[in-house]
């Protein structure tokens, strides 16, 4: 579900982001943060299993809970609400994608202030254009923070436009993410030493659409490690290098073992 404030009513099993305003013996009355204050209804059953003998320990006025939309009556334009069905990674991704949000917000009104020589019909009708193609605007802003100017071509949008656009994306730290493990590595023979490093230095460096970085930990053993914008893409590149390392090895009559380590975002 997008985050914006253009649908009436939520669907069954979209994420919102909500306030609680009034919580009694039954349940808890709170605002959906995305859809104008609309209200919705917690039922204590749907707080947490089990018995509870203080709502308040779950929830308590005024707080911020992403919360899962389990029934809409739209003539009657009510929504019941679920907070023992969201899971741990649903609550964070919803949180995340809130806070995008509300960066691309904040990011449009720097814009809309410096856009100085544009009108507010122009600039809005830049804007719906971007958001046809970029449903979550902060998107466009992190597209254009890796691959420059050229993401903003298709738009046709006036070059001060372009250049304040430039100017904000270049700020964005962009999320990574590192994968890797440790490598043993043995080859006996005479030149043993000089045909490890030259396997691993033709790995090493941007390939694949990733960093690659090898660091000698004492015979026999370095660590692997590979950055990159997301996990699909490091763990190709992981799989092709440790292809290429295990080839270029073994064809010289050496041993190659590869452990795992923990992946993580940075």
């Amino acid at each position: 579900m997008r985050y914006q404030q253009d649908q009436a009513l939520p669907e069954e099993g979209d994420l919102v982001m909500a306030t609680v305003q009034e919580v009694f013996p039954q349940g808890a009355y709170v605002t959906l943060d995305e859809y104008d204050g609309l209200v919705g209804f917690l039922h204590v059953s749907e707080i947490a299993t089990g018995w509870i003998r203080n709502i308040e320990h779950y929830v308590r006025p005024k707080q911020k809970v992403v919360l899962k939309v389990i029934r809409v009556n739209r003539a009657r334009r009510e929504v019941d609400l679920s907070l023992r069905q969201v899971t741990n990674e649903e609550r964070r991704l919803k949180v995340m994608e809130v806070k995008r949000a509300e960066k691309a917000k904040a990011f449009l009104n720097i814009i809309r202030e410096r856009c100085s020589s544009i009108s507010d019909d122009e600039f809005d009708r830049c804007i719906s254009m971007i958001k046809d193609e970029y449903p979550m605007l902060y998107d466009m802003f992190e597209d254009v923070a890796r691959k420059g100017t050229k993401v903003l071509e298709r738009f046709n949008l006036p070059k001060e436009m372009v250049d304040i656009i430039i100017d904000i994306s270049s700020k964005i730290p962009l999320p990574r993410v590192e994968v890797g493990g440790i490598m043993e590595i043995t080859c006996s023979r005479a030149d043993g030493i000089d045909v490890i490093k030259d396997v691993l230095t033709s790995v090493e460096g941007n390939k694949y659409n990733a960093d690659v970085s090898i660091t000698y930990l004492g015979a026999p053993k370095y660590r692997l490690v590979i950055s990159a914008e997301n996990f699909k893409v490091a763990e190709k590149a992981l799989n092709s290098i440790l292809q290429s390392i295990q080839k270029g090895i073994e064809k010289k009559g050496g041993t190659f073992k590869f452990t795992r380590e923990e992946s993580r975002k940075v």
